[in-house]
């Protein structure tokens, strides 16, 4: 029961990092993001990923088990995507305020 509450908490995650990679794509700013907390959340998930490995019985069943730290590395990976967009937002933010002086 535990392994699925923690996948259903993962999948809302995850649901809403595509959503906000795609909005901070159209919004092409940086404005009103903050690089510190997406950092925070990038370590989470990579404790989480170390804390499944470091968990013996869970490594006992990982043969069983191993799609529950799939949901881990994906949300990482949606996550250093918004952080990625996050630095060419800033890019263009600045490209633009060059362009207006």
């Amino acid at each position: 029961m535990a392994e699925i509450l923690e996948i259903i908490m993962l999948l809302c995650f995850g649901a809403s990092w595509p959503i906000n990679v795609a909005k901070a794509y159209k919004a092409r700013t940086a404005k009103g993001k903050s690089v510190v907390f997406l950092l925070l959340i990038i370590l989470g998930y990579i404790a989480g990923i170390i804390s499944k490995f470091c968990n013996e019985a869970y490594m006992a069943q990982f043969s069983e088990k191993w799609y529950v730290l799939c949901f881990y590395f994906l949300n990482l990976i949606m996550v250093s995507a918004d952080l990625a967009m996050y630095f060419r937002n800033r890019r263009l933010d600045a490209l633009r305020e060059e362009q207006s002086i």
